[in-house]
């Protein structure tokens, strides 16, 4: 696969090395090329140049791309250029670091993105996770959409625990795609069991998060005074 990385900063770099060991063409597109960045980076193509610039994308061969990575740290640059691999170069798939949250909701098709990154709601999206039993953690918004991945811990208390999968009512929206038990993955089937410290994985829209977090979550002690 051919894929364009804007951006030959530390998080570009550490795309380019992990993409081609995987054995993918890889071309880089920065302002500063030096002799130390293509020693780091060998089997990448490099060029020179500011990639809001339409002649600088051609060159770097962007129609023939099938993936653009906008990889900067400027939201503004990975938008136009997120936007101008899609309006003007029919890119197929793009690719862009959200690098201030605030900017976030810019990151969708309307300016030419399909899979937004944001490092800062990664990182406390894994720090949530980490702490968090009970609780529904998100993890990323699928672009485009009302669609996000969450995941939440089962608590020891939780109605769900011994339950199987198949035998719980899940809001209409919530799709339980994963579970991860003693840091192993399985595919959730409709007989397994869940037991209490799974993380289960769901794809799920906005507006059922709540009540998927209520389902799970143990029973209020005015809700056990009334059993």
């Amino acid at each position: 696969m051919r894929i364009l990385i804007v951006g030959a900063g530390s998080v570009g770099r550490s795309i380019a090395r992990e993409l081609l060991e995987k054995q993918h063409r890889i071309t880089l597109i920065d302002r500063k090329v030096t002799p130390e960045r293509r020693q780091v980076l060998p089997g990448a193509e490099w060029v020179r140049g500011d990639a809001g610039e339409l002649e600088t994308l051609r060159e770097a061969a962007i129609d023939e791309a099938d993936v653009l990575v906008a990889a900067t740290g400027d939201d503004k640059v990975n938008l136009v250029v997120s936007l101008l691999a899609k309006t003007e170069f029919l890119v197929p798939r793009t690719v862009a670091r959200v690098s201030h949250p605030d900017n976030e909701w810019m990151f969708g098709p309307m300016w030419g993105v399909d899979v937004a990154v944001s490092t800062p709601r990664m990182i406390t999206a894994l720090v949530e996770e980490a702490v968090s039993v009970g609780r529904v953690v998100r993890l990323f918004q699928f672009a485009g959409s009302d669609t996000q991945m969450v995941e939440i811990t089962l608590p020891d208390a939780s109605p769900a625990v011994g339950r199987t999968v198949g035998s719980m009512r899940w809001p209409g929206g919530c799709v339980p795609v994963g579970i991860i038990r003693d840091g192993r993955p399985l595919a959730p089937t409709p007989h397994d069991a869940l037991e209490s410290g799974d993380e289960l994985l769901f794809m799920a829209v906005q507006a059922e998060v709540a009540s998927l977090e209520k389902l799970l979550a143990p029973p209020s002690p005015a809700d056990g005074s009334d059993g």
